[in-house]
């Protein structure tokens, strides 16, 4: 099946496009996106690759569903388009970034600039209906990005990966713990900040630190 990713992924994942699932997957979506609004936008549904290529892969964030307000998602976890309001989620990011690493307050929620610098922001579903959480769960999309982090774990080194929430540590049991850093923290939900679980993980200066250890060029959070 033939995928629009970018070619340094379709090489590594062009097995799994041949599968089973993965033509069941991609035709309920597009059902989906032919007869309901569902985001992000077809093109943008595989951004995450598309600005973060197989070779330059330095940190994973694993996310759960795409926002599903209208103009929010950009097919990168966590992050939104210039000009839409930050959600709480990425308020209490952006909040943990400005006291770990003394700098501004990002005025931007457009992450884009992560994944140039090698940040996988990876959801485990990559597409969801408007207003509808969760409505492209258990459709395929949790064995093709099981199938993603299985590769990297694989046949990377030393990447950073951030497990935010139980959901993400759920994924994570398929790093080689030996090979990279992996780095787990509560989920950057008011729900779950609130209760003391999110704010002071230092995450952001702890990979930064990781990467300069190794020579590499930290990240510009």
């Amino acid at each position: 099946m033939l995928v629009k990713i970018h070619p340094s992924w379709q090489e590594k994942l062009s097995s799994e496009f041949e599968k089973p699932y993965f033509e069941n997957l991609i035709h309920f979506v597009k059902g989906e996106y032919a007869t309901r609004r569902c985001f992000p936008k077809g093109s943008e549904i595989f951004a995450a690759f598309d600005h973060c290529h197989f070779d330059d892969v330095k940190v994973v964030i694993i996310g759960q569903d795409p926002y599903h307000g209208f103009g929010q998602a950009n097919g990168l976890c966590f992050s939104v388009n210039d000009g839409i309001a930050f959600p709480p989620s990425l308020i209490n990011i952006f909040k943990e970034i400005e006291s770990d690493l003394q700098q501004p307050f990002p005025k931007t929620g457009n992450l884009e600039r992560w994944a140039d610098q090698g940040v996988l922001l990876l959801n485990a579903t990559l597409t969801v209906r408007e207003s509808e959480a969760g409505s492209h769960q258990n459709k395929g999309w949790e064995t093709f990005t099981d199938a993603v982090i299985q590769k990297i774990s694989d046949e990377s080194e030393n990447v950073v990966f951030l497990l935010w929430g139980g959901f993400a540590k759920k994924k994570g049991a398929r790093i080689d713990r030996e090979k990279h850093y992996v780095l787990e923290t509560g989920h950057p939900s008011p729900l779950s900040a609130n209760r003391g679980l999110w704010f002071g993980n230092k995450h952001f200066s702890k990979t930064n630190d990781y990467l300069n250890s190794l020579g590499k060029q930290p990240i510009k959070w």
